[in-house]
């Protein structure tokens, strides 16, 4: 190697490279540099060749390199229930077959495989960081950080049901401290509290969600305004709508991130914008559900920072979020009447920056900018899919899918190369799964296992 070169430890040569921030830039033929996990640099191929000597050096003079997608709202380890009730009324879906199941079957053991499974689809499909609310939450931590995910893990609260911590919301509330005393400076995990919606917690209980978010500046996370008629519930048990609730109580702020947002108000869309609240839009699972549609035309235009999540898989079936983009994307334009909402740009900056910013880590990831984690992606655009290849974002949000995914990086760690999974053990998992299919389904081996 040539002499007075400076030490990297990963340069990827890519074709593209499309950093989100400053919005709209493409960078062709150009290098990322990656040491010490965090992104060093990001120059033409022929400056990063005479600057640098690195120890691992990839070819990706086909590919986009992208920041690594933050699915902003999933339920994981619910990947065990995918295509489980399909195509049932959604009170149906969830009382009938949905809760029992889970009161059934739910264990730390049916967590660690569900979330094994969810890990490997969304690393695979270019995601490199999930906000999860479900179960066993210590649990989803534990399989991320072996995997090499980065993951937002939430404390679930409900008044009726416990979520693996004891019997109430006190004691949940108390496993969720002890988690966060356990990851805190941890640079993968971050815990926050996710209480599952105003419409199932007492007004004692979201008083201590205000306590424990200011005392240590927790972020909230919750489902709010997904259906007309879990709105109308609430206010005819005599209280407020779910937006109101939450104001009352003093937590609607930017430590809030809440998910769906399908029906509201002229007044409500003004208190979101004024009060910094962030949204997360899970457009395939709403229009699955059939819950309702978010205005993101509105919010955005509003100033409202909106990211996208899949939701779970009981829901989705999917934990795809190159469809999730398209999808909101497509879906805004005809929600708002307007081809011009949520061009291609914004739709990735949702799926990245957005999502992020929703979750209180845009310092650390959702963009390619020197400093932050090298949480990066690679696309390869050659596909006939992408052909002919005019804008490579263009092409991305609308024509493109997740087999063109080739690498995924984490803070620098490569956890998928060439396609393949290199932190997990891929036959071991869809093995769990088939057992799990077994046994939540009766005993019957389902199809073409």
């Amino acid at each position: 190697m040539a002499e007075g070169r400076d030490h990297a430890d990963t340069v990827i040569h890519a074709g593209w490279i499309v950093p989100v921030e400053p919005d709209g830039q493409v960078l062709e033929k150009h290098s990322l540099v990656i040491r010490d996990g965090r992104i060093l640099e990001l120059l033409p191929w022929r400056d990063a060749g005479l600057r640098y000597r690195a120890r691992v050096t990839h070819q990706r003079t086909r590919h986009a390199l992208i920041p690594g997608l933050v699915n902003a709202h999933t339920h994981a380890a619910m990947s065990l229930f995918r295509g489980y009730a399909g195509d049932l009324p959604l009170e149906q879906w969830l009382y009938d077959r949905i809760r029992p199941a889970e009161r059934k079957h739910m264990s730390a053991r049916f967590a660690a495989a569900g979330v094994s499974l969810a890990i490997a689809e969304m690393l695979r499909g270019g995601t490199t960081c999930f906000s999860d609310m479900y179960y066993h939450p210590d649990t989803t931590a534990r399989v991320a950080l072996r995997a090499g995910m980065r993951a937002v893990v939430g404390t679930r609260v409900m008044d009726a049901v416990s979520a693996g911590w004891g019997a109430g919301p006190e004691d949940i509330l108390e496993g969720g401290l002890s988690l966060y005393d356990r990851y805190r400076g941890n640079p993968l995990i971050t815990v926050m509290l996710a209480p599952h919606s105003p419409e199932n917690l007492e007004q004692r209980s979201l008083g201590a969600l205000k306590r424990l978010a200011a005392e240590y500046g927790l972020r909230l996370h919750t489902h709010v305004h997904e259906t007309e008629a879990g709105i109308r519930s609430l206010v005819e048990r005599g209280g407020q709508r779910p937006l109101a609730r939450l104001r009352s109580t003093g937590l609607l702020n930017h430590r809030l991130t809440a998910v769906h947002m399908n029906h509201l108000t002229g007044l409500e869309l003004e208190q979101i914008s004024a009060s910094g609240v962030h949204v997360v839009h899970c457009p395939r699972s709403n229009l699955k559900l059939a819950s309702g549609f978010c205005p993101v035309a509105e919010l955005l235009e509003r100033g409202v920072n909106v990211a996208l999540g899949t939701d779970g898989c009981a829901s989705n079936d999917s934990l795809d979020m190159l469809d999730e983009m398209r999808t909101a994307a497509l879906l805004a334009k005809g929600v708002a009447a307007d081809l011009t909402a949520v061009p291609a740009g914004q739709a990735l900056r949702m799926a990245t920056l957005n999502g992020a910013a929703a979750l209180g880590i845009d310092a650390e990831t959702g963009s390619l900018v020197p400093g932050k984690q090298a949480d990066c992606v690679s696309v390869d655009m050659s596909r006939l899919n992408c052909a002919p290849l005019y804008h490579p974002v263009t092409q991305l949000v609308y024509a493109g899918n997740r087999r063109q995914i080739t690498d995924t990086w984490v803070a620098g760690r490569q956890l998928v190369a060439d396609g393949k999974l290199r932190t997990l053990d891929e036959p071991h998992i869809l093995q769990q799964a088939r057992r799990w299919q077994r046994r939540i389904s009766g005993g019957r081996r389902g199809w073409f296992w």
